[in-house]
This record gives structure tokens, C-alpha cells and sequence, in this order.
């Protein structure tokens, strides 16, 4: 699942999904939730978010008896996957990464690419094939869903996970340049994350296409997410003195005032000249 190029005309939805406590979804017997993408990919387009994953992730990962991730639409090939493996693998002993796609031909294209249990692919899609990951990284899924269904979609996800388990979800665009994604846990949404190459962009306020479903449509005026990218974009042309030292410079300066503004951010400057902000989502969630 990745991706498509264009907002479709007409969006997907999911089937609302009956209330249950505990849903009983058995690995290869239950019907896999979602729908096929376009399963464009390219080596590193995931860099930024697998580089926050690494900062922030590990130890959630060390401290379970299965640190097991499931790597959700990994698209055409299995390039992204082995990524990931390749980037935890060494922070995380024995670590499992199974990559899931709705797309049986998918699966079975990756074959001669499957290492278990270091590495594995399955059919599956939201309901993450009966698994239940310490952590999910779902990229690019969401975008041709409308809202209603992709907040299900959280949901389900959700509910997969092992306990203390976290879903990363979020969209890039095709060369990992322009990235954003959203960290939520049984609870809910914690965080939104913006990443970029700053020397890629002319304001904060580009990253908005990449913004996630839940998000996208809420940025008009009036809407906390819209707000905070203005204030953004204002801290930015401040610090415009500060591009004399490099773009990088120019965003960290940008960041700290937003902090010194008030906003709930999470992390340190040493994220932040990753071209990196992360905001807790009470901040930004929609009203």
C-alpha cells in the first residue's frame, strides 16, 4: 500500500466495523482491511520517519519480550523494509519486522527477500493480520480514504497492538524530501511530526501536503493545525537572518520560537537540525 500519485475523484471507505472488546482476527483466515495502492516506493523515501523511529523508538522496542514491527503497505518491492530492518536491526536484539500488504501478488513478489524470523512478508492490511506489533509503521496507506474511514483505520490499527505498542502513520512525498506522520497508541493520537529537507522548501507551511488524513482537510483558518503552521511560518521569515548560516540554522531558530511561544513540543534541538518538529496533538487536532 502506497501512496496514489492524485487525490482520487472518488474517495475509498472502509465498511464501518462492528463494536467488539476484543476482535478476533486469525493471521491468514480473517479478511485483510483495506484496499490496494498504486505500490510506488524508492530506496530511502522512508529515511526521515526510520531516523525519528531509531531516536525515539528503541527503547520501547528493547523493552518488550517480542520486539516484533510490522512495516504496513510496503508497495512493489521490499526495498523500505529491508531498511528498516537494517536501520533497528543492529539497536534491537532479536528483532522481527514482517511487512504486510493487501495485494497477494505483492507478497509473493518478495519472496526470495524473506529472512524469518529476522525478516518476513504476509497478506494483511489494518486488521495487521492477527499480529500484534510493538510497533507499526504505516506509510502512505491513508491517502486515498476519506477522513471517516481513515480514523477507523486508526482504530483497527489500534486495537492490533501489543500492549505498550505505538502506530506511526503518515505520508512523504516520492523522494522522502517532504515527510509528516502521526504517533498514536491504544489511547489515541500523541504527537504530529513535520521532516524535510529545508533546503527543499520556502516555508514550514509546504509541508502541508504532506500533512495526514486525519489533518489535510483542517487546514483552513479557524483550526488549530492551521494556526500552528502560520505561527510557523511567521517564526520562519523571522529567523530569516539566521539563512546566512544555512537552512538548517534558519529551522532550529524557527522551532525554538515556537517553543518560546508556547507551543507543546516534544524533543530537543538536536532533532530539530534534522529538519525535524514534533507537536503534541492536543495542539493540533481538529475542533
Amino acid at each position: 500500500m502506497s501512496e496514489p500519485g492524485n487525490e482520487h475523484k472518488r474517495r475509498a471507505t472502509l465498511p464501518p466495523q462492528p463494536q467488539r472488546k476484543a476482535p478476533r482476527l486469525a493471521a491468514g483466515r480473517a479478511r485483510a482491511l483495506g484496499l490496494p495502492t498504486r505500490g510506488t516506493t524508492n530506496a530511502n523515501r522512508l529515511r526521515r520517519v526510520d531516523r525519528w523511529l531509531l531516536a525515539t523508538q528503541v527503547p520501547r522496542l528493547r523493552d518488550s519480550a517480542r520486539p516484533l514491527v510490522v512495516d504496513l503497505g510496503y508497495g512493489s518491492s521490499a526495498v523500505t523494509t529491508l531498511e528498516l530492518v537494517n536501520r533497528l536491526g543492529p539497536e534491537v536484539n532479536g528483532l522481527e519486522v514482517i511487512g504486510l500488504e493487501i495485494d497477494p501478488e505483492r507478497v509473493t513478489a518478495v519472496e526470495a527477500d524473506r529472512d524469518p524470523p529476522r525478516v518476513d512478508f504476509r497478506v494483511g492490511g489494518f486488521e495487521l493480520a492477527g499480529l500484534r506489533p510493538v510497533l507499526v509503521r504505516a506509510f502512505n496507506v491513508l491517502r486515498q480514504y476519506d477522513e471517516e474511514s481513515a480514523v477507523r483505520a486508526w482504530d483497527t490499527m489500534r486495537g492490533a497492538l501489543a500492549p505498550g505498542g505505538l502506530v506511526v502513520e503518515g505520508t512523504c512525498d516520492e523522494w522522502g524530501r517532504r515527510s509528516a506522520w502521526v504517533a498514536l497508541d491504544a489511547g489515541g493520537p500523541l504527537t504530529l511530526t513535520l521532516a524535510a529537507r529545508v533546503s527543499d522548501i520556502a516555508a514550514p507551511s509546504d509541508l502541508a501536503q504532506r500533512l495526514p488524513k486525519a489533518l489535510i482537510h483542517h487546514n483552513v483558518p479557524g483550526q488549530p493545525v492551521h494556526e500552528f503552521l502560520r505561527a510557523f511560518d511567521a517564526a520562519w521569515a523571522a529567523a530569516a537572518g539566521m539563512s546566512a548560516f544555512g537552512p538548517r540554522q534558519r529551522w532550529t531558530a524557527a522551532v525554538a520560537a515556537l517553543g518560546e511561544q508556547g507551543w507543546p513540543l516534544v524533543g530537543s534541538s538536536r532533532r530539530w537540525r534534522h529538519g525535524e518538529v514534533t507537536v503534541r496533538w492536543p495542539a493540533v487536532a481538529p475542533v
